[in-house]
């Protein structure tokens, strides 16, 4: 029992001692941690005002020639010594106050303060990198001027060469050329000078100018020869030719007023002066753009000259041809005219149609008139042949739905003229017809005709007489007498086929009768149902005498539908 309680004890305080071993190493690596942290500050701290920035600051002293240059540096000297002498001082005394917290333990506030002095070695750090680069463009002003203005001295001497072998094709803008040159070359010297001087801020005026001379410089020597070259020689050859064309047509006859040539040549020829006075001053603005528009208004000129005599030819051929189409619809028209009272008496036209005469009477009116003017405009020559094609067309259009209309109503009076035509064809046709039908029922002198035939026989002979009233009517109403015509035709066709069919069939009731006789005295039922089909014949039933005699015989001969087929 002892040696147990005496274990448990041992065990009790060693686990103590282990905590206690812990606790401490923790505190010990926490405390190191801090005191990293405090010498990383204490490093970046002293790095805020390092070498470099001292190297540069003294350098730009020993350039100080200029009022604006002592100006930044009495600047940048300021904002120096307020680091050096203030804010530096007030960090390295709070540096120290977290090293004395993190011997006292005060963890806690030794991490506020050192998230402060974080912050204002950041602020600092921006203030000190903003110094260093502006002490740095004065510093490495030098060699980074002289790399940029050898570049340019580059490019310029080519564009000095350029001008030197080409300076014919400038005309009389290449001594403007030359003074600019003139101008470039003194910048040149200036920029020397003020280098000499330290006079930075200047040269970077100066090197900010010859970069944009030197670029107008390139644009003018690539497109003053262009514009020169059109300007002098390709829109005046334009204009000349232009005018011979212009004058020749003109005294050829042919009407140009419209095209407006000679203002056009005119304000053409102002432009190229204001052009080339601004090519003096180095001014190109868009003339390349305006002496294009200048070369293609010429080019459109010369295919309206070629328009104008295609129109010409094509005007004089086709006023012939319309002239002919106008004389053939009047001719047509006056003929209609002529005879539009016997029209009027012979069939029935309605107002609507007579209107229609009328206002295409009064169209083709209209269009005679115009034809006429432009006729007289064609030889007179006050309007473009162009013009004139446009209005011919337009008029030949007009005709062309005139002549439409006229069909149309010619198409009209046509048919009334053939529908009468084929009625009495027709009337003669049918009458023919119904003769056949009559001569034929007498001709076969059948005992009994039903009297429904003599109705329909009635009906048809009074349908001829209808269309022969209609034909005999003044004035002849087309619609009527065609329903005349159909019905009668009709009724006839009926008669003429019913007349065929009865005689058909009292042939065959007639025929089977007299073949059956054969059998009437060996049958005795044949001879009873051959008496009964003779009186229904006789009767005027002839079907049905036929359908008996026929159903009679079929017991005895096999074959009676092959030889009285019906």
């Amino acid at each position: 029992m002892d040696s147990v309680l005496l274990v448990t004890i041992a065990v009790s305080f060693l686990s103590i001692i282990l905590i206690i071993i812990t606790v401490v190493i923790i505190k010990s690596n926490q405390r190191k941690k801090y005191k990293k942290e405090v010498e990383r500050l204490d490093i970046e701290k002293n790095n805020l005002l390092g070498v470099p920035v001292l190297s540069e600051i003294s350098k730009v002293k020993e350039l100080v020639k200029t009022d604006n240059l002592k100006d930044k540096m009495d600047d940048w000297d300021s904002t120096f010594k307020l680091i050096r002498d203030e804010k530096i001082p007030s960090l390295t005394d709070s540096i120290s106050d977290v090293e004395f917290m993190i011997e006292r333990k005060e963890y806690k506030g030794a991490i506020r303060k050192i998230a402060n002095i974080e912050m204002e070695i950041r602020s600092l750090k921006k203030i000190t990198d903003n110094l260093l680069e502006e002490v740095k463009m004065v510093t490495n002003s030098e060699e980074r001027n002289r790399s940029l203005i050898t570049k340019l001295k580059i490019v310029y001497r080519e564009q000095e060469n350029k001008f030197d072998r080409s300076k014919k094709e400038f005309g009389d803008v290449a001594p403007y050329i030359e003074k600019e040159f003139s101008v470039v070359d003194k910048l040149f010297v200036e920029f020397e000078r003020a280098m000499d001087n330290n006079e930075y801020v200047t040269v970077e005026k100066k090197i900010s100018i010859l970069d944009d001379k030197i670029n107008k410089l390139g644009k003018l020597l690539e497109d003053v020869p262009t514009i020169v070259l059109m300007a002098t020689v390709l829109v005046p050859n334009k204009i000349e030719e232009a005018n011979i064309y212009y004058y020749r047509m003109k005294r050829d006859g042919y009407p140009l007023d419209y095209l407006n040539v000679e203002y056009n040549i005119k304000e053409i020829r102002n432009k190229i002066d204001n052009i080339m006075e601004n090519l003096k001053k180095l001014e190109m603005g868009t003339s390349i753009i305006e002496l294009k528009t200048f070369i293609e208004y010429f080019n459109d000129l010369y295919n309206d000259f070629d328009k104008e005599k295609e129109s010409k030819d094509l005007f004089r051929q086709n006023i012939k041809g319309l002239g002919y189409k106008i004389e053939n619809i009047n001719k047509i028209v006056r003929d209609i005219y002529l005879q539009i009272d016997d029209i009027k008496f012979n069939y029935n036209l309605s107002n609507e149609d007579i209107n229609k005469f009328s206002l295409l009477n009064k169209n083709l009116e209209k269009i005679n008139k115009d034809y006429k003017i432009l006729v007289e405009q064609g030889k007179m020559k006050t309007f473009a042949y162009s013009k004139l094609i446009e209005e011919l067309d337009g008029l030949s259009l007009k005709l062309s739905r005139l002549q439409d209309d006229l069909d149309y109503q010619l198409r009209s009076i046509t048919s009334m003229q053939d529908d009468e035509t084929r009625a009495r064809e027709q009337l003669a046709t049918i009458e023919t017809l119904l003769k056949k039908a009559k001569y034929r029922l007498k001709e076969y002198k059948i005992p009994v005709i039903p009297s429904s035939y003599y109705i329909e026989l009635t009906e048809a002979q009074d349908a001829i007489r209808e269309i022969v009233k209609e034909l005999g009517k003044k004035p002849i109403v087309i619609k009527i007498l065609n329903i005349r015509v159909d019905t009668a035709r009709d009724l006839v066709f009926k008669i003429y086929n019913k007349t065929n069919d009865m005689i058909k069939l009292v042939n065959f009731a007639e025929n089977i009768i007299v073949y059956g006789n054969r059998y009437r005295s060996t049958y005795e039922e044949i001879d009873i149902a051959l008496t009964k089909a003779e009186e229904l014949f006789i009767r005027g039933k002839y079907k049905d005498s036929f359908d008996i005699s026929f159903k009679s015989l079929s017991f005895i001969d096999k074959n009676i539908g092959e030889k009285f087929k019906y």
